[in-house]
């Protein structure tokens, strides 16, 4: 292609099983290119109080242990979940104030994040299936939900025995009435759903009893477009990088 840029082929499978995809195979093609670019680098500076404990260290390496412990695994509003320090640009200040045997120090760093954007496509796997939808997880963050409304339609659940409240749910392509075509969501395979919101609610000032933990980062998603959904359901259609 002139000017160095890429095409995309598709390759379709076309044994008869899969002859009543094929339509849907042609609108995916795009939506399966698309990068994922959920980790962001974000610069941020902070005051912070260095440890006694930690004033043996080099400097740079005993800031960047505190702003670990800051920062790692926590959720800043708008930001997204910290992941990473990725490296400190600047260091400031060094005070000690009176009646205080810590330091004081301004520093300037770079944190590695995750922050899905509207409209992108991640992979997950299942964490939860019940009545209300599904709940997927990445390994290192679990609140993303794909509620009812935002599965293939026609969905259906179906109770499992031995598992109180939980389940899988199918989807009947072509309709209830097409036992052939009848395609699970098993925990075991990946996902991809597409983000449609990130919330960052609010810290409730009190937790009731028997209710979830507090999610100060929640991820709402979809699996009603073409291409989505378990990856076994499309991976008849592979798609081929030209780079000429």
């Amino acid at each position: 292609m002139a000017g160095g840029g890429t095409s995309l082929v598709l390759v379709v499978d076309t044994a008869a099983s899969f002859s009543f995809l094929n339509e849907r195979f042609l609108k995916i093609s795009q939506l399966s290119r698309q990068a994922e670019k959920m980790f962001y680098l974000s610069l941020i500076e902070h005051t912070l109080r260095l440890p006694p404990h930690l004033l043996h260290l080099p400097l740079d390496e005993a800031l960047k242990m505190e702003l670990k412990t800051l920062f790692i695994d926590k959720v800043i509003a708008n930001l997204g979940l910290c992941i990473s320090v990725y490296d400190i640009r600047s260091i400031k200040g060094g005070f000690v104030f009176p009646g205080d045997g810590a330091s004081t120090y301004t520093v300037e760093f770079r944190l590695i994040v995750f922050r899905p954007f509207i409209g992108e496509i991640i992979v997950a796997k299942v964490k939860e299936s019940d009545a209300n939808g599904l709940r997927l997880s990445l390994g290192f963050f679990d609140d993303i939900y794909v509620p009812v409304d935002q599965l293939p339609i026609p969905s259906r659940f179906e109770v499992l025995p031995n598992k109180r409240n939980q389940g899988r749910w199918i989807w009947d392509y072509g309709g209830e009435q097409s036992d052939d075509q009848e395609f699970f969501i098993e925990e075991t395979n990946p996902i991809k759903f597409q983000v449609q919101n990130v919330i960052y609610p609010s810290v409730p000032l009190e937790q009731p009893e028997n209710t979830k933990p507090f999610a100060p980062m929640v991820i709402t998603g979809t699996l009603n477009n073409d291409g989505l959904g378990p990856v076994s359901w499309w991976e008849e259609a592979e798609i081929i990088e030209d780079k000429s």
